[in-house]
């Protein structure tokens, strides 16, 4: 039995995720502790990465609530990992990313789709962005940098995780928590990282309004005019994309709370416009920012 703070950390939900699904749908059933703590079990746990599962398959929260409750115990276990005498889980994350990378260089999307199934399924949603989907998309652009890879590879690998992370963007910008509005810079078209950040920061309980590619950043200023988010942030990775526009993000950030993120950002930039930088990977820095909330 542990306290939800210890869950969090397992599951990579954050508390205030676990309590909403704990109160809105009967996910969790903790007991209480002789000095009136919560305490979370084991089911606990195997419930919550069960729902996980199911919404990065498409289902809405309350769908993927009800058929978590619903399952026997046995199915949640079956997906649990088990670690091996040889090795950690860290070893599974490692045969996954090499059977996707593989799948991939083959044109095989449905061996792309079942190794993503089984990482959603097996592992937390953070852990799966974050140790593999993250490295396999630099990685990806890398290789195509040296010519390792045609440009048809490089196209068919990020349309399809396009479409996974799509699935688990549903429904992002709905509930009561603080609004981020996201983008890209004009001519800024990878927008992949940005759409994981986007994602993990909506799991640590934001609401997302996601502009995507090539964003102009007059078109930003009158979106967050009406919505008045809590947290703009502006990514792209190269430094020219935001050194050309300068100017207009100082005029962002004189409106809104603004962040630059990726590569192309540095710590001076945003000094002398007044924003701040997210640093690391796009779930690094997602986290760090919803649980700093």
């Amino acid at each position: 039995m542990v306290r939800i703070g210890e869950l969090s950390r397992r599951v990579g939900v954050s508390d205030h995720v676990l309590r909403a699904w704990e109160t809105r749908y009967g996910l969790l059933t903790p007991e209480r502790s002789p000095g009136g703590f919560r305490l979370y079990s084991e089911g606990d746990e195997h419930r919550i990465r069960r729902m996980q599962f199911h919404l990065a398959r498409g289902l809405s929260a309350a769908e993927a609530a009800r058929t978590a409750i619903a399952e026997p115990q046995a199915v949640a276990a079956s997906t649990s990992v088990t670690p091996r005498s040889d090795g950690s889980v860290r070893w599974d994350l490692q045969e996954l990313a090499r059977s996707l990378q593989r799948a991939f260089d083959d044109f095989d999307e449905g061996a792309a789709q079942t190794v993503l199934d089984r990482l959603l399924s097996d592992f937390t949603l953070t852990t799966a962005l974050r140790d593999v989907v993250v490295p396999y998309l630099h990685q990806l652009g890398e290789r195509w940098g040296r010519g390792e890879i045609s440009i048809a590879q490089e196209h068919f690998a990020s349309n399809v995780i396009r479409g996974r992370l799509a699935a688990l963007a549903r429904g992002w910008g709905e509930g009561r928590g603080p609004r981020a509005v996201v983008a890209c810079p004009p001519d800024e078209l990878h927008d992949l990282p940005l759409l994981i950040f986007g994602i993990v920061l909506n799991r640590n309980g934001w609401r997302v309004d996601y502009f995507g590619a090539s964003t102009p950043i007059d078109e930003l200023v009158r979106a967050i005019g009406r919505s008045r988010p809590e947290l703009v942030v502006v990514a792209a990775t190269t430094t020219d994309r935001f050194t050309a526009i300068l100017d207009e993000l100082a005029l962002l950030a004189a409106v809104a709370p603004l962040a630059l993120a990726g590569a192309g950002a540095n710590q001076h930039m945003a000094d002398g416009i007044g924003a701040r930088l997210l640093s690391g990977d796009p779930v690094t820095a997602a986290q760090h920012q919803g649980q700093g909330w």
